[in-house]
């Protein structure tokens, strides 16, 4: 089910401005930590670019603690869905469409210091009707997610914690559902393996109408700096050696590969012709791949996948 709504009762305006006042706290928080400034991109579609709209990509490259992230605004139009975003809702293809959201990816110097995702975001078909006239289907989609290197309890309750806490006031089905769905969506399908330790993840949010779909995606944006600055903050120095260096660049190929193949996210930017900069803002600077490789049995790099990537209840 959608929330189909007359196009003056979605407050876009509401969701826009708290996007883009989200965006600016995340990137204060974080150039306050790495001591770096993030380059501001702000960018508008040209007239006869298939997608029209506008953005701002905030983007740290060789920072102190961040080695390469961004922290991306959009809100554009275009005049059908792509299919990634109609594989569940068949009924809207072909419908003009338009999206915002505000999406980042963290990838930290430091081995010990894990990568972070967050998204959340909007998406409203403008759906023809057969007397005339259109129907607006709305939907929110979003969460978080992390993905260490080297896994330690204590980030990972915390982490999960957050998560928790920002979904509690919106009923107690509410985390264990997205933290299922965070778990079964960050997969490495082709590896057989998890892509990290999850979070939670919605996508098709319209159960709760408009203005308490709207509330859970403010308060899930609204928790991330609490669930992962601690963390980073506690990892950011961790002495490390060319070992530890090696094994992140490899571990980073596993988030290069589903975010290439698997995210949904990557392939309704790449489809619906958005800015492709801005869209592989989320790939890390430095990567390794090998040819069948496992780690040594027993060895610190071993208990990432024995004890870390294995989904399980972390509170």
């Amino acid at each position: 089910m959608s929330i189909m709504t007359p196009p003056a009762a979605l407050n876009t305006a509401a969701v826009r401005a708290y996007l883009l006042g989200l965006q600016d706290r995340i990137v204060a928080a974080f150039e306050a930590e790495d001591g770096t400034p993030f380059v501001r991109d702000a960018w508008v579609r040209a007239p006869h670019e298939r997608l029209q709209g506008d953005g701002c990509s905030r983007v740290l490259e060789e920072g102190q603690v961040i080695e390469r992230g961004g922290c991306n605004f959009s809100h554009v139009k275009g005049p059908q869905l792509p299919p990634s975003a109609t594989q569940h809702r068949p009924e809207l293809a072909g419908c003009p469409f338009e999206a915002m959201g505000v999406s980042l990816v963290f990838h930290p110097r430091n081995p010990y210091a894990p990568t972070v995702h967050m998204n959340v975001r909007m998406l409203a078909a403008h759906k023809p009707l057969p007397a005339g006239g259109t129907e607006v289907v709305a939907w929110f989609g979003g969460g978080m997610d992390l993905t260490p290197y080297y896994g330690f309890e204590e980030d990972a309750r915390h982490f999960h914690q957050a998560c928790r806490d920002a979904l509690t006031p919106f009923g107690q089905d509410k985390h264990p559902r997205f933290k299922q769905w965070c778990d079964e969506y960050f997969f490495v399908k082709h590896r057989d393996e998890p892509r990290g330790v999850g979070g939670i993840f919605y996508d098709d949010l319209s159960e709760l109408g408009f203005e308490q779909g709207f509330a859970l995606t403010r308060s899930v944006g609204d928790a991330f700096v609490d669930a992962y600055l601690p963390i980073l903050k506690r990892r950011r120095d961790t002495p490390y050696g060319e070992v530890e260096r090696d094994f992140q660049a490899f571990r980073r190929g596993r988030y290069v590969e589903f975010n290439l193949v698997w995210d949904r996210g990557t392939l309704f930017g790449l489809q619906s012709g958005g800015r492709t900069e801005s869209i592989l803002m989320s790939m890390p600077p430095i990567v390794k791949w090998r040819y069948d490789w496992h780690p040594e049995p027993g060895s610190p790099e071993a208990r990432l996948y024995s004890d870390f990537l294995p989904p399980r209840d972390w509170i």
